[in-house]
């Protein structure tokens, strides 16, 4: 590995990919030896006691990546992180949020005690994580799978009445270039269904942590990332002119220039 400064940091390379290496190697640490040995016990005992599994699964979920979460702000000192306080507030809504980080759905889960999401099915697949995920309530993105998201639709408008928030990212996948894709209508019909309220929210910065398609966390890179609160729509879905297309239009409006604004400030 070559001297000199790396130009993200401003630290000596070997430095910055010694520190890389250490946080990375820890954090993944808590993934696995925490899952093994916190998580998976103390779900496996929700499961067996509790009346309600699915929302003893969510906090758990809550507990072990507000667990990851601190840690990061310990390890990662020249991480800053501005979390909107009107948005753990929400409760009882189609949560929306562009996309940018696999780290995403994780900090949306740790700011949310009550909560659920939609999952790609392929990951419904893996041994006991498929099980944790249907024991939590998540709903399957298609597939043999699709039958008990089914199932969870005809429950959702009880769980949002009740104080639970559905998180979803519209787009279906992460932005490459922090621009807002294509907003996929699902989310947006749900609530309708729901008669639920629509809050709208945007990420910033967290590609530049976890970047997609590399293995290490940039420890040392100075960065911000933010959430925030962007609106709290309110759709009057009983109106005979309501059109879901109008919706998404609305919410992409509102997306656009706070999804670019926060990307360029970190």
């Amino acid at each position: 590995m070559s001297g000199g400064a790396d130009a993200r940091t401003g630290l000596p390379r070997l430095l910055t990919w010694a520190v890389e290496v250490a946080v990375t190697l820890v954090l993944w640490g808590y993934f696995i030896l925490g899952f093994v040995f916190f998580f998976a016990p103390l779900c496996l005992l929700a499961m067996a006691l509790g009346h309600n599994r699915a929302r003893a699964a969510q906090r758990l979920n809550n507990l072990f990546y507000r667990g990851f979460f601190r840690l990061c702000r310990l390890l990662m000192p020249r991480q800053r992180w501005e979390i909107d306080p009107a948005l753990t507030a929400v409760s009882g809504s189609v949560v929306v949020c562009n996309h940018l980080s696999y780290l995403d759905p994780l900090l949306f889960i740790s700011l949310f005690p009550r909560h659920t999401t939609v999952v790609k099915e392929r990951l419904f697949r893996y041994p006991f994580l498929g099980w944790v995920l249907r024991a939590s309530g998540y709903l399957a993105s298609g597939g043999p799978d699709s039958e008990r998201t089914l199932e969870h639709l005809e429950g959702m408008r009880t769980f949002l009445a009740g104080g639970g928030n559905l998180f979803v990212f519209p787009e279906g996948t992460r932005s490459r270039d922090g621009s807002v894709g294509p907003l996929q209508a699902g989310a947006f019909k749900i609530a309708r269904l729901c008669r639920a309220p629509v809050a709208v929210a945007a990420i910033g910065n967290t590609q530049r942590l976890f970047t997609p398609g590399r293995f290490r966390f940039a420890a040392c890179r100075p960065n911000t990332i933010t959430v925030r609160l962007l609106a709290r729509l309110t759709p009057a879905y009983d109106r005979p002119n309501f059109s879901t297309r109008a919706l998404i239009a609305q919410v992409r409006a509102l997306l656009e220039p706070a999804a670019g604004g926060a990307t360029a400030q970190g």
